[in-house]
């Protein structure tokens, strides 16, 4: 049996991680939510940033990343105004850029206690 062949989620995957990486975002997660019948989408990318600057700055990363390695713009992005919780949606991933204390209140993982979860680390 050969490697298993990356699809083009999972090569959207890498990209949002390599945009967080470039930033130093921290704390990622990936829920992988393939597997419970009620997701939205196939993968969250979850990150925090330590303030609105740097969350804001992960979430210009991951847009640049992503639009110039693989050409792809995002369908929806919410939260920049404040940057407190920026939302990015590529349909098949949603990445959620939290400053800290937001995503401690807000807790998404445990809200998605069925996906597999995977930390990257920094």
């Amino acid at each position: 049996m050969g490697k298993r062949k990356l699809d083009v989620s999972d090569i959207l995957l890498e990209t949002i991680i390599e945009g967080i990486h470039e930033v130093k975002g921290i704390d990622t997660s990936i829920l992988d939510l393939k597997k419970v019948e009620t997701a939205v989408c196939k993968y969250f990318v979850i990150c925090s940033g330590t303030s609105n600057t740097h969350v804001s700055s992960i979430a210009d990363s991951v847009k640049k990343n992503v639009s110039k390695e693989i050409q792809e713009k995002p369908w929806h992005i919410e939260g920049l105004n404040t940057s407190e919780w920026v939302l990015i949606d590529y349909s098949d991933i949603v990445v959620h850029v939290f400053q800290e204390e937001t995503r401690e209140f807000y807790r998404l993982e445990d809200l998605w206690g069925d996906a597999e979860i995977r930390t990257i680390e920094n």
